[in-house]
């Protein structure tokens, strides 16, 4: 009579093990999974704080350059720094971000050089730098 309480009691005890080491390995993979998307977020907000922050600073470059005249603060070099760098921290967040970034970076190549004295060109630059504005906001909001 013994011999069937010992073989219930194992079998109790296998089928426990199995299920810890299986709810173990979903907590685990679960975590795992977490943690990448929150990583992935992180850099997200991370390129998307400094691409804001980068198109403020193109934004007053061309201010500077058109209404105050003063080439040296609103420079198209400093112009070309801004936006390859916008243009390279686009990767980091969407699709989206990337192709706004890639026409400002096709509107400043073609336009550069009239900054300072067209206002059409003005507009159109701050207006693509506020369509990118708008992308990184969109996406900033659609984070988990």
């Amino acid at each position: 009579m013994m011999e069937p309480s010992i073989n219930n009691k194992m079998q109790v005890y296998q089928i426990t093990v199995v299920f810890s080491v299986l709810f173990a390995l979903i907590g685990f993979s679960y975590n795992v999974w977490r943690m990448e998307v929150s990583e992935e977020n992180n850099n997200i907000r991370t390129a998307s704080f400094e691409l804001l922050l980068e198109l403020s600073e193109l934004e007053q470059l061309i201010y500077t350059a058109y209404y105050d005249k003063d080439i040296k603060e609103g420079s198209p070099r400093k112009g070309w720094v801004k936006v390859g760098l916008i243009n390279d921290l686009s990767v980091l967040t969407s699709e989206s971000v990337v192709n706004t970034s890639a026409e400002l970076k096709s509107l400043w190549s073609s336009s550069w050089n009239e900054v300072e004295s067209n206002k059409e060109v003005v507009d159109s630059l701050v207006k693509a730098i506020d369509a990118v504005r708008a992308e990184i906001k969109l996406l900033l909001s659609s984070l988990e």
